[in-house]
């Protein structure tokens, strides 16, 4: 992933067909995967873009690579998949970016359940990471990589977890708190320019400066669209041990956004050896 904004863009309204189906968890019952097909007709205020035209993440399939659920009946708790190439075998030769081979972002279609995880690899490619999906619904995994010799690329997705859905609506928010940790969030996101974005890090009323490399990074941030998800990964400016990147409390971006809308970001950060996830639901500057 490069330091600078990658968006895959895909539509809400997706034709999806089955391709298989696992258990996560016990208690949240099965979850399946499936694949989306129509990866021309994603939502972008009404024009039609070739498929050829749109970023990864739209669908399980580019450029000869594919994301696939491995097996038909994977142990409970636990994702599995494999990418396989343009030579239908699977990958097994990747670049690393930020210290790993491939990152998966598994999120629910309304943005609840957020999770950014890194898989194992076996010999053969298959890919495995202990995963429970918390509640029912429909997610959206997005495997992020560059093959050996390749480009990077983002492929997603659908899982689904089956029971009572019950929708998560989030309000406009730029101060999240999470296990003692405020983080504040200061800039504005503008459709279509690249936006400074700086989030400050603070414990108990004191700023953190000493915030840990995550990662290759003090933080990651994820956007997502409201509606139809379309996926923002960006990492900030700098890097520890560069001489110059403080180790907070601000942690500086630069992001940039397609369209109007409602977003939710995701900002992954470690301290005290462990890594936490701040939320926040903003708007583009213009938008009510």
């Amino acid at each position: 992933m490069n330091t600078t904004a990658r968006l895959a863009v895909f539509g809400g309204a997706l034709a999806l067909l089955a391709a298989g189906g696992f258990a996560v968890g016990g208690a949240v019952g099965p979850v399946s995967a499936v694949t989306s097909e129509n990866a021309g007709h994603g939502d972008m205020g009404g024009e039609h873009v070739p498929a050829d035209d749109l970023p990864g993440g739209l669908a399980s399939s580019k450029d000869g690579y594919t994301f696939t659920v491995a097996g038909t009946a994977p142990e409970p708790g636990r994702f599995s998949f494999t990418i396989t190439g343009p030579d239908g075998k699977p990958v097994t030769g990747y670049d690393v970016e930020h210290e790993k081979k491939l990152h998966l972002i598994v999120v629910r279609r309304d943005t609840a359940g957020f999770r950014h995880v890194h898989p194992e690899m076996a010999p053969d490619g298959t890919w495995s990471v202990p995963l429970t999906l918390p509640a029912a619904g429909s997610y959206r995994a997005f495997a992020d990589f560059t093959p050996t010799g390749g480009k990077a690329m983002t492929l997603g997705t659908d899982l689904s977890v089956a029971g009572d859905y019950q929708p998560a609506v989030y309000a406009p928010s730029r101060t999240a708190r999470v296990d003692g940790y405020t983080v504040q969030l200061a800039g504005d996101l503008t459709a279509g320019k690249t936006s400074p974005l700086t989030l400050s890090v603070s414990r108990n009323g004191i700023p953190v400066t000493d915030l840990q490399p995550y990662l290759g990074a003090y933080g990651h941030l994820v956007a997502l669209r409201e509606g139809d998800l379309a996926y923002l990964h960006v990492h900030p400016d700098g890097e520890p041990g560069d001489g110059k990147t403080a180790a907070g409390p601000q942690v500086k971006f630069a992001a940039e956004v397609p369209s109007a809308g409602s977003y939710r970001l995701f900002l992954d950060f470690k301290h005290g050896d462990v890594v936490r996830t701040a939320e926040f639901t903003v708007t583009t500057a213009g938008r009510a």
